[in-house]
């Protein structure tokens, strides 16, 4: 994280009037971000006394003070826990105690919720006077990403200054991050993704970004009420060269574009999309719509990006290659990562020494690549559905297939075994309305059509609608917006799979080739 801090002041002193970030509320140049980060980090290192080096949680939306909350806790050397807003309050309590967080900063408008951690020492950001404190990079710097995957209980993903560093420095020379780029923060500042891409890249790089708190809801997707065209005009307002979003929100803006007749930002060069599969069929509207999609890869165990289409070498269909000093290998189809940015380990787990080479991490994906060494992920090795006809399916394939229809924002295969599969449609916010018009004919129909070009075996026998906010309320959704599919599958097997519901025949199929 040193060349990180370095790199900031470096522009402060080269460029100090070159706009750095703005929240529609607050505006920093360079000159003034590097002091007000210098003044909060001398605040926080009063908050170390004699004891143990504070653990710092930071709570809130995405605003200037969180920027520079993050920035300060580094420069102290601290360890900074973000506090994800889509977790719930009992999360929120299990990851204080997990981490031994001992103090809380918050940006304005943050709501620490009810029954949230508040029994630790809650203050607001230190980080609006200014100081020209020299830069001490004695401290250890560190980052703590609670990820709750395909569990309750969030697990702390231990990263350090050098992973986070070289994992910046890596996806900037993927994308050829410039100066004059100008980045886009859609997606909540907790997600790790977002910190790379709205503070440690673009500062880096001596470009600045514009927050917009408040676009999205706590999962990352468009916030409630009329979000897509909101989402639209915010984008088209704030003319990004770079942005990052999450396939539930390029969906949002590629149907209001749809519906509108709008056209995308002249100076937009790439629009980075993660967190989860993005359908074929969408990312080609997208890009008939001028939307530059380039799909990635990563997960917070390797410090968030693995591989990733870079711009004028996309591959249609991949997450593109692996950036550059990564080793990517399959094992038995398993992707499985060796590198620099690969974690430290799950907190409380974490080896007591470093390991001797570049460290290694099995991610339960399975992959493969191409000749020319793009990566295709085709889903989680765990997730595997092998049929009582010997068939091997991975439920992303088909659930691919599906989702390239609009009016769904999720879906998820599930295996009755003899019963057969089924699948749980969740519509899209904009098709909430023709979902609930829509007789069991027309549900049907589009369920059909989306399963058409699949082998027999393949095909759903049944569905089942159930909203987005449902599953939200009942806790089914990771922290990036995924369906947690064991949850999600047990929640609603009795609806997938009734009982003495009798199936409709599928025919045989012949086909030899397995997904």
């Amino acid at each position: 994280m040193h060349e990180i801090l370095r790199a900031m002041r470096r522009h402060a002193a080269v460029t100090p009037h070159r706009p750095a970030v703005t929240d529609g509320i607050s505006s920093l140049d360079y000159a003034e971000l590097a002091a007000r980060v210098a003044g909060a980090a001398q605040a926080l290192t009063a908050l170390g006394g004699a004891g143990p080096r504070p653990v710092v949680g930071i709570l809130g939306a995405n605003r200037v003070e969180w920027v520079v909350a993050q920035l300060a806790i580094w420069q102290a050397g601290y360890t900074a826990v973000p506090l994800p807003p889509f977790f719930s309050a009992a999360q929120c309590r299990h990851i204080a105690a997990d981490a031994g967080i001992t103090h809380i900063i918050h940006t304005p408008d943050a709501d620490p919720g009810p029954g949230g951690p508040s029994d630790l020492p809650l203050q607001p950001v230190p980080a609006m006077t200014a100081a020209t404190a020299a830069l001490d990079l004695a401290g250890t710097a560190r980052q703590v990403i609670y990820t709750s995957g395909s569990t309750g209980t969030p697990k702390g993903v231990l990263l350090e200054g050098r992973q986070l560093s070289w994992s910046t420095l890596a996806l900037a020379q993927a994308i050829d991050a410039r100066p004059d780029d100008h980045y886009l923060s859609l997606l909540p500042m907790a997600l790790l993704l977002e910190t790379l891409c709205a503070i440690t890249m673009p500062l880096s790089a001596g470009a600045r970004v514009t927050l917009m708190p408040g676009l999205t809801d706590r999962m990352g997707g468009p916030a409630p009420g009329p979000a897509p065209l909101r989402l639209a005009d915010a984008i088209t307002a704030a003319a990004p060269t770079c942005l990052m979003l999450v396939p539930q929100l390029l969906a949002a803006w590629v149907t209001e574009l749809e519906r509108t007749g709008g056209t995308v930002p002249p100076g937009l060069r790439l629009v980075a999309v993660g967190g989860a599969a993005v359908p074929p069929a969408l990312a080609e509207r997208a890009w008939a719509l001028g939307i530059p999609v380039h799909e990635g890869y990563g997960l917070s165990e390797c410090c968030s990006v693995v591989a990733l289409n870079r711009p004028g070498q996309r591959r249609p269909g991949t997450v593109g290659r692996p950036l550059p000093g990564l080793r990517v290998t399959l094992d038995g189809g398993e992707i499985v990562v060796t590198g620099p940015s690969v974690m430290s380990g799950y907190l409380g787990t974490t080896p007591a020494n470093e390991p001797a080479g570049p460290a290694t991490w099995r991610t339960g994906d399975l992959g493969t690549f191409d000749d020319d060494g793009h990566l295709t992920v085709h889903g989680r090795r765990d997730a595997l559905i092998v049929t009582p006809g010997g068939r091997n399916i991975s439920p992303e394939w088909v659930e691919a297939h599906f989702l390239n229809d609009p009016r769904l924002s999720h879906c998820l295969l599930s295996d009755g075994g003899m019963d057969g599969l089924a699948m749980l449609l969740v519509p899209a916010p904009a098709a909430e309305s023709w979902f609930e018009a829509a007789g069991n004919d027309a549900i049907a129909a589009l369920a059909s059509t989306a399963a058409a070009g699949l082998p027999a075996y393949a095909r759903p026998r049944r569905h089942h609608v159930a909203p987005l906010r449902d599953l939200a309320a009942r806790g089914l959704l990771t922290a990036n917006g995924r369906l947690r599919r064991r949850e999600t599958t047990a929640a609603y097997h009795l609806q997938l799979h009734p009982p003495a519901m009798p199936a409709i025949p599928t025919p045989l199929d012949h086909s030899t080739t397995d997904h």
